[in-house]
């Protein structure tokens, strides 16, 4: 492990201190400041020369900001000679327009992959893409973690007997198979028509969920207006409780005060992909830590072993 460093950016240091943790190694010293206009000043305070580097930076708000703060890093630590640069991006941001869908609109998902990899990336461990061809946006190796086993550990302690797992759109069916198979628990669909970027309106339940406790998982929450109208139509449908598991906390805007006013919702579990300082004030929101599951990937990496059989 005498070759593994690992840096972090301004985005989540806390998330970055907890991997090193769970590696037993010190996170390595690099100075990411501001120069007086604002631009990003960016200097590395260890010889990384020959080194297996991993830089743990989401690109989650001021999403601008983190982004060009990990590329200018990368930057960095190609320029200073480093073996290997793996960019850790837990949340990986644009990843919404990942396709044209409406004439004349941008895939930023594919220009962020070409910004990285001309940066000097050499590798990318992330976590739960909003949409898994991202991986094929990439020339270079990608690892993509599932915080799966973060939330089955979580649920298997509350022992809910009668437990039905809910896909909020049909784009998430495999996401919500793959919780009801761990959990042993029902699968139904609800079927929402997208009004606008934020906001969907929701048209049926495919699937019985009268009386049955619900876990609704997704990959993403930003303002939370989804998930309310998800959780009306599940009470409306006469569901026992309702839970949501979502890996990554955006929160934007009205978000906490959406989660707050929806009482039906009887518990949000989301992961620290994105920095959540608030969570205290907030009892209806638990946040799950990935640190052990990003280290124990980190670690596969620069053993040269698998990270998939982490999901077996």
């Amino acid at each position: 492990m005498d070759k593994l460093m690992v840096f972090s950016g301004n985005a989540h240091p806390e998330l970055a201190k907890n991997i090193c943790q769970y590696l037993k190694i010190k996170l390595s010293d690099a100075l990411t400041a501001r120069f007086s206009e604002g631009e990003i000043r960016v200097k590395i305070n260890e010889n990384v020369r020959g080194k297996d580097v991993f830089v743990v930076q989401p690109t989650c708000p001021p999403t601008n900001d983190n982004l060009m703060e990990l590329l200018i890093m990368i930057d960095a630590l190609r320029r200073s000679s480093s073996q290997r640069i793996t960019a850790v991006i837990p949340f990986f941001g644009y990843a919404r327009q990942d396709r044209k869908d409406q004439p004349r609109v941008p895939i930023t998902a594919k220009l962020v992959a070409n910004l990285l990899t001309t940066a000097g990336a050499h590798r990318i461990l992330t976590m739960d893409l909003h949409a898994g061809q991202i991986q094929g946006f990439f020339d270079i190796p990608v690892d993509h973690l599932f915080a799966v086993g973060v939330f089955i550990d979580y649920f298997s302690k509350l022992k809910l007997k009668d437990l039905v797992v809910v896909s909020p759109d049909v784009g998430g069916i495999k996401m919500a198979r793959a919780y009801a198979k761990r959990l042993s628990a029902g699968l139904a669909i609800i079927d929402k028509r997208r009004i606008s970027p934020e906001q969907a309106e929701v048209m049926h339940i495919l699937g019985e969920v009268e009386g049955r406790d619900v876990l609704i998982v997704d990959d993403l929450i930003a303002t939370g207006s989804s998930l309310i109208e998800a959780v009306s139509a599940l009470k409306k449908a006469k569901a026992a409780s309702i839970r949501a598991a979502i890996s990554h906390g955006v929160l934007s805007g009205p978000a906490i005060e959406n989660v707050n006013k929806c009482q039906d919702l009887k518990e949000l579990i989301i992961t620290d992909s994105i920095p959540f300082s608030d969570h205290k004030k907030h009892p209806r929101i638990k946040v799950l830590s990935i640190a052990d599951l990003l280290g124990e990937a980190i670690k596969r990496i620069h053993n040269e072993e698998s990270v998939s059989s982490l999901f077996d």
